[in-house]
């Protein structure tokens, strides 16, 4: 039990990280009386429009990170980015504050080399060949054992940024500069995977509470330059497909524990279930479940995170997801076309509301739900199709 927001009774959540899906997460937070603190390193990020009140800070900076929530006392603390000083996390974590789902699960799943050990040289499961790589050299050498294509990625960034794919020995300097202006931290190193031929990718919403363990029906995405474009509930999947995807998504959400909801990525191969990588929070896939169940990844996180009750998921309709994003720059921009998509049959669409378009920025997304999931995803990309961003000059 708690009291309200502002009274000596409340319960603070604090948010690490602040963008679309944090913002969801607040709403979600405050729907149960929760007082939400939103922090990230730039101001007016999404969540800090409808938190309680708000911190810019740089949240690799350690002392910075500490200062803050010791200054808050907040009874959760919430990683919702990847880009975060994590050994304060565990240092805040020893001091008595509950950082969700743990600091261990926060640090390990915030780095790929982490997160890849443990699932591969740990608990075995099944994943793409991979070396590490600290320098140009080291890249090259990893790729000529691997042999190409592979992929390169930075050790820690997020929506696919530094994510290229290597195709001959030739595109290794690109694919190491690539990396290198897409990482997130201060840190040079890389993962380097063998190319999987998948016949689909989907992310397995796992669900950790006091009422055990629970998966939502499976998402297919697409992705492009490593960020997800489109995605769509459910997948279709054979039983043995979904039973081997929730025995690896369990092993690998139990070794991380806590409580809380876990994006599983996987990909469906003709020979088996591959792991890839697991998110300790919503995944930017899982925005579609907003329309698609009764209790959306956001609702289910909040729920978990508070020690509450969750039955089994449901799913009440199939649906789709397709992003908007910007192809140009600038922080006088609108965003037009939204009366024309929501003219589409059972569509919505949720604006971020970020203070500055980027290229590649994604700026929004439309939903839809239909009787079937070809008909919801062509609609879903035709509603984002009707989005634009449209940039103006610097005043």
């Amino acid at each position: 039990m708690w009291g309200a927001p502002f009274s000596a009774n409340s319960r603070k959540m604090l948010l690490l990280g602040s963008g679309e899906l944090g913002k969801e997460v607040v709403l979600e937070a405050q729907r149960l009386g929760i007082e939400t603190i939103a922090v990230d390193r730039y101001k007016d990020a999404p969540a800090m429009q409808v938190a309680h009140r708000s911190h810019v800070i740089d949240m690799l900076d350690g002392e910075a990170l500490k200062r803050i929530i010791r200054l808050e006392q907040p009874d959760v603390i919430v990683p919702e980015i990847e880009a975060i000083a994590t050994h304060a996390l565990l240092e805040l974590e020893n001091e008595g504050f509950h950082v969700v789902p743990t600091a261990r699960a926060a640090r390990l799943t915030m780095d790929r080399e982490g997160i890849r050990r443990l699932a591969s040289e740990t608990l075995h499961l099944p994943t793409a060949g991979y070396r590490f790589a600290d320098n140009l050299d080291e890249l090259k050498a990893a790729v000529m054992e691997l042999g190409t294509p592979c992929v390169v990625k930075p050790i820690m960034s997020s929506s696919g940024k530094g994510q290229s794919v290597c195709r001959t020995p030739d595109d290794v300097e690109s694919c190491w500069t690539t990396a290198l202006e897409g990482g997130r931290a201060k840190n040079t190193r890389v993962i380097i995977e063998s190319f999987v031929d998948f016949e689909s990718e989907i992310t397995l919403l796992t669900v950790r509470s006091v009422s055990g363990t629970l998966f939502c029906p499976p998402i297919g995405h697409i992705q492009r330059d490593g960020d997800y474009v489109e995605s769509w509930q459910p997948h279709q999947m054979s039983e043995a497909q979904l039973k081997q995807s929730q025995v690896v998504a369990k092993a690998i959400t139990d070794e991380l524990g806590g409580y809380g909801i876990f994006g599983v990525e996987l990909f469906l191969t003709s020979d088996g279930v591959l792991f890839s990588e697991v998110s300790p929070r919503p995944h930017d896939t899982g925005m579609v479940t907003m329309v698609t169940q009764d209790l959306s990844e956001f609702a289910l996180h909040v729920r978990a995170i508070l020690g509450l009750p969750i039955e089994q998921v449901q799913l009440l309709s199939t649906g789709a997801s397709a992003t908007l994003k910007s192809s140009g720059y600038s922080s006088n921009y609108v965003v037009s076309g939204v009366a024309q998509a929501l003219s589409l049959p059972r569509t919505q669409v949720r604006i971020f509301g970020k203070g500055e378009a980027k290229p590649g920025r994604r700026m929004a997304v439309a939903l839809s739900t239909a009787d079937h999931i070809d008909i919801a995803r062509a609609n879903a990309k035709h509603a984002a199709s009707l989005l634009k961003v449209e940039v103006f000059d610097h005043e």
